[in-house]
């Protein structure tokens, strides 16, 4: 399959940006500091550089608040990021990466098609029912903006979930090319003027086996007050 095809797959097209403006969206990319903390170790980490090449930032967040890393699962890793107001687990032997137009990222060591990674991207809505009912949301997300034009969308879950007064949209779908298909899970939240993205997911082929791994990562994503 060709590179360009592989990395449509992977993130948002550049020719379903216009469809974003409906949901009051737009096609941004964002830069800004991360860390990955866990209870043994933190680290400062040199932030991805601004695709217009205007230098980086290095930047060292504060460590997990207690109360965020309670009751982590065993084998997965929290990711905290204070300053951007967002949280989610990852399992704990993947590592992080550098994914255009993403604010955080991480993959599997040896399985790179099996990641994880965060976007956010202005919003003048409060919360995600701001943007219409779930059926009707989730379908023209995943249709409209997540796939490309040669691939082919289909839903195959969606529900919604309240956690700390926040609203939060997780749907399963799975994206197929002519000679790739990929599934996700894709949880969506509004908060701190943001429209925050996370995506969770694998090489359809593995979905099987990991699904329940990485659905694990999809519901623990939170929105945090910044």
């Amino acid at each position: 399959m060709a590179a360009t095809s592989l990395s449509l797959s992977l993130g948002l097209p550049s020719a379903a940006a216009n469809n974003l403006n409906r949901h009051g969206l737009h096609n941004i990319i964002t830069c800004s500091a991360s860390e990955n903390t866990s209870p043994n170790q933190q680290r400062c980490l040199m932030r991805r550089p601004f695709l217009l090449g205007a230098g980086t930032l290095s930047l060292c967040l504060l460590p997990a608040a207690p109360l965020l890393a309670q009751g982590v699962p065993e084998n997965y890793e929290i990711f905290v990021d204070k300053r951007d107001g967002y949280s989610y687990y990852y399992p704990s032997d993947w590592r992080e990466f550098d994914f255009r137009g993403h604010d955080s990222a991480f993959k599997d060591r040896y399985l790179q098609l099996q990641n994880v990674r965060l976007s956010f991207i202005p919003t003048d809505k409060s919360d995600i029912h701001d943007l219409g009912p779930m059926e009707e949301v989730v379908p023209d997300l995943v249709k409209h903006v997540y796939s490309a034009p040669n691939q082919v969308a289909n839903i195959l879950e969606m529900k919604e979930r309240t956690t700390d007064g926040k609203n939060y949209f997780t749907f399963e779908y799975v994206l197929t090319s002519p000679n790739f298909s990929r599934a996700a899970f894709a949880t969506i939240a509004i908060a701190n003027g943001r429209h925050y993205t996370l995506i969770v997911g694998a090489n359809e082929r593995r979905w099987r086996k990991f699904r329940n791994k990485l659905k694990v990562v999809a519901d623990s994503f939170q929105v945090l007050d910044i």
